[in-house]
């Protein structure tokens, strides 16, 4: 399963390149696509698909027996880094930068000497105003830097290392040969796609780190990747989803966008993407309100995201009785303040449901004195009234640009998912 993953994790630089990912796998496995926005004829037995706003994906099942019932897993296509600004080329001192800014809770230094790369959407002039072209592009290869400032210039680097986000994390992105202007980059990125500058009206671009993810660990225990959180999630979603027998129910994957900054977008989970979404699938089989009321109320969203293992250099910042390690197993969250979905029913059906499908797993609560982070899982099931539980796999270095986890967990969530979804 992590060699999949890491695969899935190579073709997903972006939260859009996340969902065509998404997207090629649904479709390999014979989900029909569906367009967003206009009336669905569903029928018994479908398997679908729908994309919203070029960074979000909804999947689902609808079982071929009469019974209903509605399950919903749900995850993020987004993950904390750099986004390129408008405008961005910046010639400083013969010197070509790209202007960024910070996107989510971001580790700064780990972004520092390491080969990095472009990918996102382009948007070209279209036929008229409203019709712009969209590109969807990635450069592929490495080349941006951050490099960092050496010791002999900080003798107290060490001591510890304060990073300014606009004037220490530019980027370094070529040599410039003559005095040019700050139009450098523009005229780059149109070659690159074979279109002119004035050609480009915008783009959505994502830095971000041009290392594969591998195995490491005296036995290969461990995945070292980009984009863990939550591309982690994303996949066992999907892999779920597609193995499920679709036999009672509607079965549903809901992949939100800018988890990481609040979830408060048009294609985000405090939205009314997922409960339009709800609503166009019960009328496209012949369910009307009552029918989608009842099914909430009885139904069960699944939260998954990424959770922290216990770091065994930092053991005094876990809580003293919770304290989930990387090859135990899934995490069942929990928080009092609701940061993380659930209350002990929830709960106890997760982890019930885990010792009926030999999944192993641990709980995880903060340490009282360190607010810890959150997830859409409370969001999305406050605007639908459905009882939801936040679960994930652990991770070591979470907001790293590399991240750390244990490769028989991903099968693990895998595994509840595939339970969950059935």
């Amino acid at each position: 399963m992590f060699q999949e993953l890491l695969a899935f994790i190579a073709q997903a630089p972006s939260p859009c390149h996340t969902v065509r990912a998404s997207e090629t796998l649904l479709a390999e496995a014979g989900f029909s696509p569906l367009v967003w926005g206009k009336p669905w004829l569903l029928a018994p037995g479908g398997r679908y698909y729908t994309k919203a706003f070029g960074s979000a994906l909804l999947a689902f099942t609808v079982g071929s027996k009469t019974q209903r019932g509605l399950r919903i897993a749900a995850a993020h296509t987004d993950f904390p880094g750099f986004r390129v600004k408008t405008s961005a080329g910046l010639a400083r001192d013969g010197y070509g930068l790209v202007n960024v800014e910070p996107y989510g809770g971001l580790i700064l230094s780990s972004w520092l000497d390491r080969p990095l790369s472009l990918a996102g959407q382009i948007v070209l002039r279209g036929k008229d105003a409203f019709s712009p072209e969209i590109c969807l592009f990635d450069f592929s290869r490495p080349l941006l830097t951050i490099p960092r400032l050496a010791i002999h210039l900080d003798r107290k680097v060490n001591e510890g290392e304060k990073l300014d986000r606009q004037t220490s994390m530019t980027p370094v992105a070529s040599l410039l040969k003559e005095e040019i202007g700050n139009e450098f980059f523009l005229e780059k990125l149109a070659r690159e796609i074979g279109h002119k500058p004035e050609d480009i009206l915008s783009y959505d671009l994502n830095v971000y780190l041009a290392e594969p993810g591998c195995l490491l660990g005296l036995d290969g225990e461990f995945v070292s990747a980009p984009r863990l959180d939550n591309l982690t999630s994303v996949h066992a979603c999907l892999a779920a989803l597609i193995s499920s027998p679709a036999e009672d129910g509607i079965r549903v994957v809901s992949l939100f966008d800018h988890e990481e900054v609040g979830s408060r977008t048009k294609q985000g989970a405090d939205s009314s993407l997922l409960p339009h979404f709800l609503e166009a699938v019960y009328r496209g089989l012949s369910l009307d309100a009552d029918d989608l009321a009842e099914d909430l109320a009885q139904g069960f969203l699944l939260s998954v995201d990424a959770a922290h293992g216990l770091h065994p250099n930092y053991e005094d910042k876990a809580d003293p009785t919770n304290r989930p390690r990387l090859g135990q197993g899934i995490v069942i969250k929990r928080a009092a303040s609701q940061s993380y979905a659930g209350d002990a029913a929830a709960a106890a059906i997760i982890s019930s449901l885990c010792e009926e499908h030999d999944v192993p797993f641990q709980r995880f609560a903060n340490r009282s004195d360190i607010p810890g982070g959150s997830t859409l899982g409370s969001l999305v099931s406050a605007r639908l009234g459905i009882r939801a539980q936040d679960v994930g796999v652990p991770l070591l270095a979470m907001h790293s640009a590399r991240e750390l986890m244990a490769a028989s967990d991903q099968d693990a969530l895998t595994r509840l998912l595939a339970a969950f979804l059935a």
